[in-house]
């Protein structure tokens, strides 16, 4: 069998199971007013922390969804070492992503993930969907879920 073929058998014996728990990270202001910095979205819900802590539900600051997003990356890394024969895992993008909790200044979170399912698409590309719960500790509600799309391509000789 091909390294391939041999990924995308064990991939697809997978689906349905959860296949990683990344480790926890700290989302800090700091982390939050770089993000705001980097992104040009300075809304004072994140960055004013006095501000928040009088006007808004939450207590304090709330990291933005998309920096709650983009750790996304991290916990796969966490999570998912490359096959053999794989070059390069692509983030090809997500089918579904609804923001279901914010993420308060100074809290963790982590990854969470379940294979949905993996297709060929040619000689070289396995393209796996997998279920992305970012858990936010101490909370029942996550802060998202997404159904992320990922790329595995491999050496066109592998």
């Amino acid at each position: 069998m091909s390294a391939i073929a041999d990924a995308k058998a064990a991939m697809e014996a997978q689906i349905g199971q959860e296949v990683g728990v990344s480790n926890w990270i700290t989302v800090d202001q700091a982390m939050i007013d770089q993000f705001a910095e980097n992104t040009h979205d300075d809304q004072w819900i994140h960055v004013d922390p006095e501000r928040a802590a009088k006007e808004t539900p939450f207590g304090g600051t709330i990291a933005h969804g998309f920096l709650t997003l983009s750790l996304a990356s991290r916990f796969a890394y966490d999570c998912f070492d490359m096959a053999p024969g794989q070059v390069m895992g692509i983030n090809y993008g997500f089918n579904k992503l609804r923001f279901l909790n914010p993420v308060k200044a100074g809290v963790r979170v982590r990854g969470r993930f379940t294979m949905s399912a993996v297709t060929q698409r040619n000689d070289t590309d396995l393209l796996r969907e997998t279920q992305l719960t970012v858990e936010i500790e101490g909370s029942d509600t996550p802060a998202l879920v997404a159904d992320w799309l990922g790329l595995s391509v491999f050496a066109k000789d592998a």
